[in-house]
């Protein structure tokens, strides 16, 4: 359903920067979700269709939005190129696979603009389906973690206002833009959002969850390299065993979650010392088997 607005709201009300690299599969649903309900104009959307094999642009044409088609790989250029491109602020940042609905959005700017909040973020919602059950205790393990210490990093969206902007842009050439921008700012002006979520697909089999996590050390040692190294709290057993006392998570929630993270670690050093580089293709692990 639609929302009545007063007179006096002047639209755009947002700026909507979408990063996509072959994202066919999905990008014409997640736009329908985000601008189900709006009002004509209310919401800037800007599609970077960057170093596309697919029909990425063209599905995103079909959706009313702008579109903005690049030959150079990589996220952060596509960010630069769609922020470059907005018409307004605050500036939502989405994931091309993140869906994110409009009262969402409007949750998330009516945030940015409370005294001393610059940047924030929703609550992600996991989708599992289609993930196997290793797969799925490891995920309900580690949000049973994460969930405490929360902050703008691995949510797939994050908004700044005109002044949290100042302090991200120009990004650099990263892999972890939100590790960037989670680092920008202290803890009090950064905010979750609770009443703001976001459906995130998290990977669907531990291999893809192991390459993934790849690409968050190596993007982590990059931000330690920019000097804004990854805030935030570091997740210890101490807290696991709290878990399972409490009965948060069962005995083999947890076995599998040391399994995998054990593994994690000797991939990570394997391929760190077999020289692997990290592409700057979207990260595929969770799309298996969807349409859009």
């Amino acid at each position: 359903m639609g929302q009545d607005f007063p007179v006096s709201v002047r639209w755009p009300m947002v700026s909507v920067v979408i990063p996509a690299h072959d994202e066919e599969a999905v990008i014409g649903a997640g736009l329908g979700r985000l601008l189900a309900g709006t009002a004509p104009g209310e919401f800037d959307v800007v599609v970077v269709a960057n170093a596309c094999s697919d029909g990425t642009a063209k599905v995103a044409e079909r959706a009313g939005v702008r579109v903005i088609e690049t030959p150079v790989p990589g996220k952060a250029n596509a960010l630069r190129l769609g922020d470059a491109a907005c018409r307004t602020f605050p500036r939502v940042y989405l994931d091309a696979d993140v869906e994110l609905t409009a009262e969402s959005v409007r949750r998330l700017v009516a945030a940015c603009g409370r005294p001393g909040v610059l940047a924030c973020a929703p609550v992600p919602v996991l989708d599992l389906g289609g993930a196997g059950r290793v797969a799925r205790r490891l995920h309900h393990v580690h949000e049973q973690l994460i969930a405490p210490v929360r902050s703008l990093a691995g949510v797939g969206v994050y908004v700044l206002n005109e002044e949290g902007h100042g302090r991200v842009f120009p990004l650099p050439d990263l892999i972890s833009d939100d590790g960037w921008v989670q680092g920008s700012f202290t803890a009090g002006e950064r905010v979750v959002v609770r009443e703001a979520t976001s459906t995130v697909r998290p990977a669907r089999t531990v291999a893809a969850h192991l390459d993934r996590r790849v690409r968050v050390r190596r993007g982590n040692r990059q931000l330690v390299a920019l000097g804004r190294p990854a805030a935030g709290s570091r997740l210890r057993l101490g807290s696991l065993g709290a878990l399972l006392r409490r009965r948060r998570v069962s005995p083999l929630d947890a076995a599998c979650y040391l399994a995998v993270l054990a593994l994690d670690r000797v991939v990570t050093r394997f391929r760190t010392l077999r020289g692997d580089q990290v592409g700057w293709g979207r990260d595929a692990g969770s799309r298996a088997d969807q349409h859009g």
